[in-house]
């Protein structure tokens, strides 16, 4: 297993990765999608691991890293867009990616780590609760644009 930020010649097998996230079509890489790669690559804060096997991604996160005023001017980090490859589920890989997160949220001096999932699930649940996160402390509200 092997931990890391992705770099511009992953967005295919990133892509690929993001087909066992939601239902939305993955869109096709031209201009558009290229632009906003290197923007995502260019921007300090905005970081997105991945975990390696068997020579290819099978587990990424997004890990924002947001400055802040309050709470002694520590930053805050967001997780966002978790997901592990089906066939490497359930093998330590979703949870080594959020601790990689968690790796640089703290040496990054974050106080806390956000992290929203769109599951209703109880299994998903779990896996995050066994990841140290809890849904007991905030009230998540989304307002879709």
């Amino acid at each position: 297993m092997t931990k890391r930020e992705a770099v511009k010649s992953d967005l295919p097998a990133l892509l690929e990765l993001y087909k066992y996230l939601n239902v939305d079509p993955i869109p096709d890489v031209d201009e558009r999608i290229n632009a906003i790669w290197e923007e995502i690559l260019a921007d300090k804060n905005h970081r997105v691991l991945l975990i390696e096997a068997d020579g290819k991604p099978v587990a990424t996160c997004v890990l924002i890293i947001v400055p802040n005023l309050t709470r002694g001017a520590h930053p805050y980090a967001i997780i966002e867009n978790v997901v592990t490859h089906r066939d490497y589920r359930k093998k330590g890989y979703g949870k080594a990616v959020l601790d990689c997160a968690k790796e640089i949220a703290t040496a990054h001096n974050c106080y806390k780590i956000m992290l929203m999932t769109g599951r209703k699930d109880e299994a998903t649940f779990r896996f995050y609760e066994n990841c140290c996160y809890n849904r007991t402390d905030k009230t998540a509200f989304i307002q879709w644009l």
